[in-house]
């Protein structure tokens, strides 16, 4: 029997180079991940973090995988010890189709019943909803599980890159 993982796919009107380039640049990453940012030199065997703006702790792991703009991969340990520290991947594989990219994500490596396996099943597919709006015309969506914050990021920014 396999073991469970979220797999999802987001078409973005743009180029392999520049989602990338989202998916890799902290300060991008802050915009459109409401506050929290992805920070790594990006090469093999590297340090990962997630730096998380509302919580105590951050998402941490290391580079497995960097092939720009075609592939992106990191291990994946949640900061509050969820899954008993176990690390998980995420994949990221990106094709260009015309004058656009098909984004996949697969994040795999949980066990059955797995806590963080149930959180980035929600999270994951506003991420990149936030992801491809921001690419797209510079606007980022918010995430209704930060309604009430009022450090909560606004949902129009400058032009993406």
């Amino acid at each position: 029997m396999s073991k469970p993982e979220f797999v999802y796919t987001i078409y973005i009107a743009s180029t392999p180079e520049k989602v990338f380039a989202a998916l890799t640049d902290a300060e991008m990453s802050k915009r459109y991940w409401h506050g929290n940012s992805v920070v790594s030199d990006w090469k093999i065997g590297a340090p990962f973090a997630l730096r998380l703006a509302r919580h105590g702790g951050d998402v941490t792991g290391e580079v497995l995988e960097y092939d720009p703009p075609r592939r992106l991969a990191y291990s994946f340990r949640a900061h509050d010890g969820s899954d008993g520290g176990r690390a998980s991947r995420v994949t990221f594989d990106l094709e260009r189709q015309r004058d656009q990219v098909r984004l996949t994500i697969v994040h795999d490596g949980f066990e059955p019943g797995s806590v963080v396996l149930e959180k980035v099943s929600r999270g994951w597919p506003l991420i990149l909803s936030s992801l491809k709006s921001f690419v797209e015309c510079g606007r980022v969506l918010y995430a209704p599980w930060y309604e009430d914050d009022e450090a909560a990021p606004t949902h129009a920014v400058g032009g993406a890159r």
